[in-house]
């Protein structure tokens, strides 16, 4: 697959480096997201997944490098211009993110009475339209905490793509579901992106599933890319890194231990 046409693609980071502190979380990363696809991104938890998602909403500024998203240099762009292009994205939080006091009718109408002028005969046909893409159109009326944590991240699903975006991002939709609700959202990711045609990027750290519904994946580790490619061809690659990603294993490359001084240090300090 080709990644480095900027006309084929939706988003671009291209050299960017993001410090925190004296702690550097990525460095001269390259990642490029092709339109009308899904890109999972991989790596160790604290790898900086979550960081470039961040990057893509113009959260975070990079310390270097550009992140282009539509063509746009994101840090270039004024406030009011950053407002629209993000009414452009949807984003669905580990957590759903749900406010609690609303009904998951309301959750999911929030965006279209915020951001729209439409009249709430056509709010309420759309917020059921996305509740029954989800299949929750029979919860409508029940609030979040009467809802399961699968249950509660598909409401947060329809409610992030009320505006109708043209780019999803999610973060981590996988972790703490149980196997009919992973299956359930595999599917989704799936069918939503080709039905209506939009860019996905998935943060995971699920590698068996990445190949159900990824076209194109990228593993982040020691605050850069270590490997890109399709679902198979990160299967068949032979790197150590990829290996011990790909293959769950304890010891290689990438440390279990966060940098710190010996222990003894500590101990009698």
């Amino acid at each position: 697959m080709t990644q480095n046409q900027p006309s084929e693609l939706a988003i671009l980071l291209e050299g960017v480096s993001v410090s925190r502190g004296e702690r550097v979380v990525l460095e001269d990363l390259r990642l490029a997201v092709p339109r009308g696809r899904i890109t999972a991104v991989m790596g160790p938890s604290g790898s900086g997944k979550t960081t470039v998602l961040r990057l893509i909403t113009g959260q975070l500024q990079p310390d270097a490098g550009q992140v282009l998203v539509g063509g746009e240099d994101v840090g270039e762009m004024s406030a009011s211009r950053l407002n629209r292009m993000r009414r452009n994205i949807g984003v669905l939080l580990q957590n759903g993110a749900l406010f609690t006091d609303l009904t998951c009718f309301d959750n999911v109408a929030l965006p279209l009475r915020e951001h729209t002028a439409l009249p709430e005969t056509l709010i309420r046909r759309l917020v059921l339209a996305k509740l029954q893409a989800v299949g929750l159109r029979g919860a409508s009326d029940f609030y979040p905490r009467e809802l399961s944590g699968g249950m509660v991240r598909r409401v947060a699903l329809a409610r992030a793509l009320a505006l109708d975006p043209a780019i999803m991002l999610y973060d981590e939709p996988f972790a703490g579901l149980d196997p009919i609700s992973l299956g359930a959202s595999l599917r989704l990711i799936r069918d939503l992106n080709r039905i209506l045609g939009i860019t996905s990027v998935v943060t995971t750290h699920d590698v068996a599933e990445v190949p159900k519904f990824a076209d194109y994946c990228y593993i982040i580790a020691d605050r850069r890319v270590v490997a890109s490619g399709t679902p198979a061809e990160l299967r068949d690659a032979d790197e150590r890194v990829v290996r011990q990603f790909m293959d769950g294993l304890p010891d290689g490359p990438v440390p279990f231990h966060f940098p710190a001084r010996p222990l003894a240090e500590d101990l009698l300090a």
